[in-house]
């Protein structure tokens, strides 16, 4: 799966199916990602519609989008963990543990933002 070595588009081209492959993982995988995709579907169109500006709508759009990056990050480190190891160990707990987290406050954020671009 390696794109090295190739230059230019094939790189590039590679790159991309790579990344659709990964995209297409995560739905098929992931119950959070596809909830996360379902509200995108809505909320994305709704921060265009209700920003006032470029930077509003920037605002509102990017924070969902940038959850399902949080997601994805933190559904490859927890195949990653799982991955390498069926056992308990206090380390992969707190591996997933923190990319969890790190879901919870980029939602956390969306709150914010949203909150801040349309009551303030």
């Amino acid at each position: 799966m390696s794109v090295k070595g190739s230059g230019g588009i094939q790189r590039l081209y590679k790159a991309t199916i790579y990344s659709m492959q990964g995209l297409r993982a995560a739905f098929r995988n992931e119950v959070a990602f596809r909830l996360e995709v379902v509200l995108s579907i809505v909320l994305v169109p709704l921060g265009l519609w209700l920003g006032d500006n470029g930077v509003e709508r920037a605002l509102l759009v990017g924070s969902i989008l940038l959850v399902m990056i949080v997601e994805l990050i933190n559904s490859g480190i927890e195949a990653v963990v799982d991955r390498f190891g069926g056992e308990q160990h206090e380390l992969s707990g707190i591996a997933k543990d923190m990319g969890s987290a790190a879901v919870l406050v980029t939602l956390i954020n969306v709150f914010v933002i949203w909150c801040l671009v349309l009551f303030f």
